[in-house]
Formats: structure tokens, C-alpha cells, sequence
């Protein structure tokens, strides 16, 4: 495998999710047609982007490349 595939392959994490947080989010993925995981992954990379604007100095250019978000439901 080459570093490029490396760099892009999903990493895998075991999350322990109260049944109540569970819930919560299936209903919110539902909401926007994605999977639970989808969703979750679409809400972190969401707060990476803010934390990064809100960490960034005022006069730093913003970043070229944004958070790739392959859990974006698709407009079919």
C-alpha cells in the first residue's frame, strides 16, 4: 500500500455511547438521512473546523485544505 492510501484510510474506534446519547444521535442521523456513524463523523469534523477558526490568529490566512467529510449525505 502506498503512503497516499495510508494517509487516507479510515481509522477504526470503539465508542461507548450512553443508551440515551444513542438515541439522540440515530434520531439526528435520521433527520439528515446519514448513518449514526456518518453523523458522528459529520459532527466532529464540524467542531475540528470551528475549534480551528476560533484557535487560528486573526492575522493567519486561512487554511488551504478543509476536513474532507465523506459523511455529507449525497443530494440524490
Amino acid at each position: 500500500m502506498d503512503e497516499n492510501k495510508k494517509e487516507k484510510a479510515k481509522k477504526q474506534l470503539l465508542l461507548r455511547l450512553s443508551p440515551q446519547l444513542w438515541q439522540e444521535l440515530a434520531a439526528w442521523a435520521e433527520d439528515d438521512f446519514r448513518s449514526i456513524n456518518g453523523q458522528i463523523e459529520y459532527l466532529l469534523t464540524e467542531c475540528v473546523k470551528k475549534r480551528k477558526k476560533r484557535f487560528s490568529p486573526p492575522d493567519s490566512p486561512e487554511p488551504e485544505k478543509e476536513l474532507d467529510n465523506p459523511a455529507k449525505p449525497s443530494k440524490e
